[in-house]
C-alpha cells in the first residue's frame, strides 16, 4: 500500500466513500504524496513521453499555428503567450524558436507566461528555457494572466483534470465511488448521487444497465475562464488532448506506471491517473462564453495540415539513413494512427475571440 493510499484509507473509514473526483484530485495533487508533487512523470525514465518529448517537431508546428492565428487576426500588439500545463517547457522552447524566426516582431514584444503550480516543475522549466527565463512570468492559476491579446497553448491539461462517474442501474444513474472491500483495499462501489438525465446525449432509457458515464464540472470551468478571457482581450487558445469528438459512454478512468496501463486504485499517487477529454463538452462551453469555435480536428490532420511532413523533409536533408528514419518514425508516431501513435486519438480544438480563418481549421477559400 503506498503512502497516499493508507492516508485514503484512513479519509474513507472517518468520513465514508470518495467520489471518483476527489480521488483523482489526491491522487495527482495531495500535496504530502501527489503524483506531481513528488515523481518525474515525463520520458523514458519516467511514466509516459508526450508529443513535445518525442520531437521538436511538435513544438514547432504549435509555433507556426500561433503565428497564423496571430496574423490571422490582423497582428495585434501587447500580445501574451502563454501555455498551461507546460511540462519540462519543450514545447514552448521549441514553438519561440519558429516564432521568432517567423514573426520576429511578435517574438520580440510578446510576453511569455507559463501556468504552473508544481514548484518542482517550474524548476525544470526554467532550466529548459534558461536563455529566456527572464522574460517569462508564472503564474498558479490562468486568471493571473494580465489582459492583451492572448495566444494559448494546453497539450495533455484538460485529462489530468478531476471527473465524476456515473453507473446506469435499475433505479437510473448512481454516482461511482471509492470506498472499502472485506479486505480493506481500495474498490469501486455506488453512492446515493444521482445524474440528471438532462445531461444525457440520448434518452436514459436507451442505454444499457451497467454503462458508464461520466461528466466533469470541473474541466468545463477552466474552459469558461480560458473562452472568457479570449473573448474580452481578444485571442485564441488551443488545447490538444486524448478524448472524443462526440459525447459518448464509456469508462475511460486510466492509470498509467513506467510507461504501461495500471489499474486506477493499484498504486494511487505512484501512477499517473487521467481519462479521456470529452471535446463537444468544451466545444459547447467555449460558444457559451461567446467565443468563435474552429471545427475540430485530430492531431494527425492537424500536423499535417500546418506541413510537419514538409518540416520533417527540410530536418532530414543531407542527414545520415539512421537520422531521417528517426525523424519519420517521430512524425508517423504523432501523426499516424494505429497503436501506440497519437494521431487519432488526440484531438484538437480552437477557439478564437471572433471568427478568422486561421489554418489548418479553417483551409482558405480557393
Amino acid at each position: 500500500m503506498t503512502p497516499l493510499a493508507q492516508k485514503i484509507v484512513n479519509l474513507i473509514q472517518q468520513a465514508g466513500p470518495l467520489r471518483v473526483s476527489d480521488y483523482f484530485a489526491l491522487c495527482l495533487a495531495d500535496p504530502d504524496h501527489g503524483y506531481y508533487q513528488n515523481r518525474e512523470p515525463f520520458g523514458q525514465a519516467g511514466d509516459f513521453i508526450t508529443a513535445p518529448e518525442i520531437s521538436q517537431l511538435f513544438g514547432e508546428m504549435i509555433g507556426i499555428f500561433l503565428v497564423q492565428a496571430w496574423q490571422a487576426q490582423g497582428s495585434p500588439d501587447n500580445v501574451r503567450i502563454v501555455e498551461i500545463g507546460p511540462g519540462r517547457g519543450t514545447l514552448m522552447s521549441d514553438a519561440l524558436r519558429v516564432i521568432a524566426k517567423l514573426a520576429p516582431e511578435l517574438y520580440a514584444d510578446a510576453t511569455i507566461h507559463m501556468v504552473e503550480t508544481s514548484e518542482r516543475l517550474r524548476s525544470v522549466q526554467r532550466q529548459t528555457l534558461v536563455r529566456l527565463k527572464q522574460r517569462i512570468t508564472w503564474h498558479d492559476a490562468f486568471e493571473e494572466i494580465p489582459a492583451g491579446f492572448t495566444l494559448m497553448v494546453a497539450n495533455e491539461l484538460f485529462d489530468a483534470i478531476p471527473i465524476q462517474q456515473f453507473v446506469k442501474t435499475s433505479d437510473g444513474f448512481r454516482e461511482r465511488m471509492i470506498g472499502l472491500d472485506e479486505a480493506g483495499a481500495l474498490a469501486f462501489g455506488l453512492g446515493p448521487g444521482t445524474l440528471e438525465s438532462s445531461a444525457l446525449p440520448i434518452e436514459e432509457a436507451q442505454v444499457p444497465e451497467g454503462e458508464i458515464f461520466e461528466i466533469s464540472p470541473a474541466r468545463a470551468a477552466v474552459m469558461q475562464a480560458v473562452a472568457t478571457k479570449i473573448v474580452r482581450d481578444g485571442g485564441t487558445a488551443l488545447t490538444i488532448d486524448y478524448g472524443h469528438l462526440v459525447t459518448g459512454f464509456g469508462d475511460t478512468l486510466q492509470a498509467v506506471h513506467q510507461h504501461e496501463f495500471d489499474p486506477p486504485l493499484l498504486r494511487p499517487g505512484e501512477a499517473d491517473l487521467t481519462s479521456h477529454v470529452d471535446f463537444q463538452v468544451l466545444a459547447e462551453t467555449a460558444k457559451a462564453a461567446g467565443a468563435h469555435v474552429h471545427r475540430p480536428l485530430t492531431q494527425g490532420d492537424f500536423l499535417v495540415g500546418l506541413g510537419i511532413w514538409e518540416r520533417a523533409g527540410a530536418l532530414g536533408t543531407g542527414r545520415d539513413r539512421l537520422t531521417q528514419a528517426t525523424i519519420s518514425d517521430a512524425v508517423n508516431r504523432l501523426a499516424g494512427e494505429g497503436q501506440g501513435r497519437m494521431g487519432a486519438l488526440f484531438k484538437v480544438l480552437a477557439v478564437s475571440s471572433k471568427p478568422a480563418r486561421i489554418a489548418p481549421f479553417d483551409p482558405q477559400p480557393r
